[in-house]
């Protein structure tokens, strides 16, 4: 499937806290929805009418909750495609919508498929319809947990303890990525950050700090694929698939109380790597899942850009902003560009997507040919992040 699907444009809304007393908007997941679409089909040249009879892809929303979602969405869109997926993988979602659409791509099923995400959490008011995890609920609340926030602390301070990772490497990643959010106008945080701004952030779960976390943000997100040959009829800069690889519930099975510091991304990255026919060093940018500094520090470490263990040591002695050796997140990721709920995993593709048609202004990476994305989501009760994808995208196919 090396280079057999491309993504031809993409589109992303403006970003909300929903504060409406700052002149911000209250839109609904439905309303981000409508917005994305049109973005991502005025950036394709395409109209909805293209896609009856084609794909859609969507993902679900923090609320509502309703078990045919999809099915609202696609009535809401007034689209009618002969293939409609739904992706409930959290942060790994787009990742795994791509996929989706590539394999029915592939299988001659359709031809092009619109992906979109979009949530409004922060439109949700009092936490009406808010859910979790059931052994959250019954495991973890009880005891004073903090849910994401308090399960993250545990696999921070694990990689603290057992390699010597020290605090202000888990901050570089912070201000690095505050410094490219300043060249991405869509960015919610936008102002530069030091050290020390890092360091007296106030502490939210031990050792995590305010700047250790995203911020999340109302949004939506899209991008549509394509087979190789539609692609060239859409766009004179296809974006390509060339490898991908996805793991399920990692540490499933250890017979010893699994490594929290490492994730699914091992497996999945060196599957894409295989598939892609590409070495780390040929990567020109690196567009990380960041839910928290700790999980992106584990990835270069999982995704082979050092050994296990010497990610603090990679981060201290490389540039990560957009003038450095490996340029990561690009457009400030989730932890400085916002994270719109569970359509997060969008944020890292559309950037790649952007970074590799040579459209993103001030912060484009000269001469980016290879991107390495990867998505991850769902944090296991006693473990890691259950769903772990990697993604190359390429501006071309090698031979």
């Amino acid at each position: 499937m090396r280079g057999e699907v491309a993504i031809v444009g993409y589109g992303e809304t403006p970003v909300s806290r929903a504060r409406v007393d700052k002149g911000e908007q209250r839109l609904t997941a439905e309303e981000y929805y409508a917005w994305a679409m049109e973005l991502t089909l005025n950036n394709c040249g395409l109209t909805k009418q293209d896609f009856d009879g084609q794909g859609l892809g969507v993902i679900g929303a923090i609320w509502p909750h309703s078990e045919i979602w999809s099915a609202e969405i696609v009535q809401n869109l007034g689209i009618s495609p002969k293939l409609l997926l739904r992706a409930d993988h959290g942060g790994a979602s787009a990742a795994a919508l791509l996929l989706q659409s590539a394999f029915a791509i592939h299988s001659g099923l359709v031809d092009i498929v619109l992906c979109l995400g979009a949530d409004a959490p922060m439109s949700v008011q009092n936490g009406s319809g808010l859910r979790t995890w059931r052994y959250e609920l019954d495991h973890l609340i009880p005891y004073g947990m903090m849910g994401p926030n308090s399960m993250i602390a545990f696999v921070m301070q694990r990689h603290m303890f057992q390699y010597g990772t020290k605090r202000e490497q888990f901050g570089k990643i912070s201000v690095a990525q505050r410094y490219n959010a300043g060249l991405n106008p869509n960015a919610y945080l936008r102002n530069p950050i030091t050290i020390d701004d890092y360091l007296k952030s106030r502490p939210i779960s031990d050792p995590i700090l305010l700047l250790d976390a995203v911020i999340s943000v109302n949004g939506g997100l899209g991008f549509v694929v394509a087979s190789a040959k539609k692609a060239k009829q859409l766009t004179e800069k296809p974006v390509y698939l060339l490898g991908f690889g996805e793991k399920h519930n990692y540490s499933h099975g250890s017979i010893y109380q699994p490594d929290v510091t490492v994730t699914g991304v091992t497996q999945a990255a060196r599957d894409a790597f295989k598939m892609a026919k590409a070495k780390q060093e040929e990567i020109s940018f690196f567009q990380p899942y960041d839910d928290y500094t700790a999980i992106v520090l584990m990835q270069f470490e999982d995704a082979g850009f050092c050994k296990k263990g010497d990610g603090g040591k990679f981060v201290e002695n490389n540039d990560l902003t957009l003038k450095g050796d490996l340029p990561t997140n690009t457009g400030g990721g989730q932890l400085s560009a916002g994270q719109p709920g569970m359509a997060g995993g969008f944020v890292h593709v559309v950037e790649a997507v952007r970074q590799l048609k040579d459209e993103a202004g001030g912060r484009q990476v000269k001469g980016a040919e290879f991107g390495f994305v990867t998505g991850l989501g769902g944090l296991t009760f006693g473990g890691n992040l259950v769903n772990s994808f990697a993604l190359i995208l390429s501006s071309e196919v090698p031979k």
